[in-house]
């Protein structure tokens, strides 16, 4: 099923744990949850330490997001697969794109990038920029930098695809998307993908089959 969100027009809601809240895109369950989020963290808030089951994708936005394994700044991207365990924290205070309960059981390996990293980074015609994340046969991530006044050429994802604009303005099929926003569509779709001012943009797809 499509769907949209502005993230940016919800509240935040306080989770169990002081200083942590949350803006919930998608869920399924209570509150352990198949689910899409916005996580905020205030300054040097610490969440109980967890494992994850059927693993956890992260996209940090802004701040600086801690755990055992490092200190991760804006731009980096973290996958915990099933069956990690952690404490995540953060000293500065972060936000944070976070997917849980997500992961099939035969992703085993943990992955931490910088998406800053400039040897990610292809240019394709038109002067649309990617970024190759993770790629399996469950699921490709991407990060797609689109200059100002690009338009895509219309492709159908047989297995769909999801988006997030990380900055700038998105326009979808003529509707403009700015900063905070995220879209699901099904298997079979084939949105049109523009940008005005340019735009920052995470992308999944082959998850949605």
């Amino acid at each position: 099923m499509a769907a949209a969100v502005d993230s940016a027009a919800m509240e935040w809601v306080a989770s169990p744990t002081a200083g942590v809240e949350r803006r919930m895109l998608e869920r399924d369950g209570d509150e352990i949850a198949r689910a899409t989020s916005l996580v905020r963290y205030a300054p040097n808030s610490l969440f109980p330490a967890h494992s994850h089951g059927a693993g956890e994708e992260i996209l940090v936005l802004d701040g600086v997001f801690s755990d055992e394994s490092g200190d991760f700044p804006a731009g980096s991207y973290v996958r915990n697969p099933p069956g990690s365990r952690h404490q995540p924290s953060s000293g500065p205070g972060a936000v944070i794109l976070v997917k849980l309960r997500q992961m099939p059981p035969q992703e085993s390996a943990a992955l931490r990038l910088d998406t800053h990293d400039a040897s990610l980074w292809t240019d394709a015609a038109g002067g649309l920029a990617s970024a190759t994340l993770f790629d399996a046969p469950w699921e490709r991530v991407a990060m797609l930098r689109f200059p100002p006044g690009h338009e895509e050429p219309p492709v159908k994802w047989p297995r769909g695809i999801e988006l997030f604009v990380v900055d700038g303005e998105l326009v979808v099929d003529g509707a403009p998307r700015a900063k905070g926003a995220w879209m699901r569509f099904p298997a079979g779709s084939s949105p049109r993908l523009a940008s005005r001012i340019g735009a920052l943009v995470y992308r999944k797809t082959g998850h949605l089959g």
